[in-house]
């Protein structure tokens, strides 16, 4: 009998937090009873149940669309706005694009060409798809390079496992790469390289070298046979492939000032409130941000290797050309499997020059240096976004014949159909990130943002650093539930006035915090990059936190280090500039 009772307890065990967590935060909304109190405890409902997980993410995200409401937040139509913004309409023209590359084969053969020409090293392999993947997000968004380079990466990944099946099924059934063979001991464990609620349907483009491997969880749940399972292994260099590009698109994002949103609402807000400020332009800020860029990456990719697949690093003093007997025979399988796949088809030229046109009409849509394509339509300046150039060329797919006219039958056949457009949409992903803007939208409707900046006020009693310190790790906790525009909106004009009334250069204090938004690496809604990657099933949340927590340090020391060294000088931090008002009493606190 105790026996039942207690397996029926375990069975409804995520009934409890569900009901226990309300009831925990109850106090702020009935006890307090402000805008601010109400919406805190949404925002804390929301973070505690994205973090157990014990409702699906896309339904927690759709708490605002109820209780947002109920607390007289805001509408239900204008909750319902937040949910779809722009950056759907790129998801939409992105997934087309994904769609026609998985469909005709094209990610396939550059993944099998690409593992041929780096070669299988995990750790290589990864700093390369990291540095290719931060590149790219230096010129259009991070969102865009994500969606981009994760069919690679998943491709990668699945030909390189599917060559040491080959190898292990002939040789060693329990075949590691060299340079985790001190690790074999510890690989007994199994286990599936599939999430238990995201099928198919839910990742981004539903990669799928082996479709067989990989079923769907109702299939799973109905009992056909299962997915093979994967070696513990197989299972963290999956992880920390995928997260590490997700972390590299943010990382890179920062580098230029088209690169990521906060970095252009700062050069607005900076133009708009010091008119007479000149000193930011495209050259001393990329003189600023790369040299943090390439730090982080490389200390990402080191934090990142050390906690996933182990702490053997000898393979940075080992030569190139030596290679193991496993490594040359699971390169020997790709190279077979590239030669297999034969001269390109014309569906893959066709959907590799959309591809390419696609990333050049990003880059030179608006590039900040010079003037860009969109300056041909000065009556509608900030009209036309990336997302425009996505769906453009996402509606070609539907439109372009896949084959010409010699074929007899099947000429009206397009690109891709609805039906696999639909198929590869992530709908997950779209709840994901509309909860989190309605979410950011809640907080600024109620004042709880403003609530929050305004604690920073006393910071004004710190010494300079101290207190650039303190604005860098509220910006990056604050970052993680809310988007990074929201977040850079909220405090630029609180931490303007700061540095103003303490007689400190506003850069000195806004160029950090501003670099700072744009590390949110602990959750998948943190921002889209994050959502995107989760999507594909091999990471949970505990992952992203515990490697999220090792690149926010990162990320905050490897920004207060530029901006006390070689910030400087570039920008004159240590002066008070002309082109900022001064206050007839202040704290003569200085750098």
């Amino acid at each position: 009998m105790r026996n039942r009772l207690t397996q029926g307890l375990w069975n409804y065990r995520t009934i409890f937090p569900i009901v226990l967590t309300p009831l925990l935060l109850l106090p702020l909304p009935i006890v307090i009873g402000t805008k601010e109190a109400e919406c805190a405890f949404v925002l804390l409902l929301m973070a505690t149940f994205w973090v157990t997980e014990v409702l699906p993410l896309s339904m927690t995200a759709m708490l605002p669309a109820i209780l947002f409401p109920m607390f007289g937040i805001m509408t239900s139509s204008g909750v319902a706005k937040s949910y779809f913004k722009d950056f759907h309409f790129l998801l939409i023209g992105v997934i087309c694009l994904a769609t026609s590359i998985e469909k005709w084969g094209l990610h396939r053969r550059i993944a099998l060409r690409l593992v041929t020409m780096v070669g299988v090293n995990p750790a290589w392999l990864m700093l390369g798809f990291m540095g290719g993947c931060a590149f790219l997000s230096m010129w259009v968004q991070n969102t865009s390079a994500v969606a981009m380079v994760m069919p690679i990466v998943e491709a990668v990944l699945q030909q390189i496992l599917k060559a040491k099946e080959e190898y292990a099924g002939e040789e060693n059934p329990a075949l590691q790469l060299d340079e985790m063979d001190n690790h074999s001991e510890q690989m007994t464990e199994t286990v599936s390289d599939t999430k238990s609620y995201v099928g198919p349907d839910d990742s981004l483009t539903c990669v799928q070298i082996q479709p067989v491997s990989q079923p769907a969880t109702t299939q799973a749940a109905a009992g056909p046979p299962a997915a093979p399972s994967r070696s513990k292994h197989d299972l963290m260099l999956c992880k920390a492939m995928c997260i590490s590009i997700a972390y590299s698109s943010n990382i890179g994002g920062i580098t230029t000032l088209p690169g990521t949103s906060p970095n252009l609402i700062f050069s607005e807000y900076l133009s708009q409130t010091y008119p007479n400020c000149n000193c930011i332009n495209f050259g001393n800020w990329l003189l600023l941000c790369l040299p943090i860029s390439v730090i982080m990456l490389l200390l990402t990719w080191v934090w990142l290797y050390w906690l996933f697949i182990g702490s053997d690093f000898s393979f940075l003093w080992r030569c190139r050309g030596e290679q193991s007997e496993k490594e040359r025979a699971a390169r020997k399988v790709i190279e077979n499997e590239f030669k297999s796949l034969g001269p390109m088809s014309s569906q893959e030229i066709v959907t590799g020059v959309v591809f390419l046109v696609m990333v050049l009409l990003w880059l030179t849509r608006s590039p900040g240096f010079v003037p860009g394509w969109a300056s041909l339509f000065p009556d509608h300046l900030g009209y036309i976004t990336d997302a425009t150039v996505a769906l453009l060329l996402g509606l070609l797919f539907f439109i372009i014949p896949a084959y010409g006219p010699s074929r007899r039958y099947g000429n009206s056949e397009a690109m891709i159909s609805w039906k696999e457009f639909q198929a590869s949409m992530p709908w997950t992903v779209a709840l994901l990130v509309g909860g989190g803007f309605a979410l950011a939208e809640g907080t600024q409707e109620s004042g709880l943002s403003l609530w929050v900046a305004e604690l920073l006020t006393p910071l004004g009693n710190l010494p300079v650093l101290a207190t650039i310190t303190v604005a860098c790790i509220i910006v990056t906790t604050v970052t993680e539930v809310a988007s990074n525009a929201a977040t850079i909106t909220i405090f630029l004009p609180i931490l303007s006035p700061l540095a103003e009334a303490i007689h400190v250069n506003p850069l000195y204090v806004l160029i950090p915090t501003t670099l700072c938004t744009s590390f949110s690496f602990l959750l998948p809604v943190s921002n889209p990059p994050n959502a995107i990657v989760f999507a594909y099933g091999h990471i949970d949340i505990m992952d992203m936190v515990k490697a999220g927590l090792g690149v926010n340090v990162i990320g905050v020391l490897a920004v207060l280090l530029a901006v006390a060294t070689w910030g400087v000088p570039l920008f004159s931090l240590d002066v008070y500039p002309d082109w900022a008002p001064v206050h007839p009493s202040f704290n003569t606190t200085a750098p």
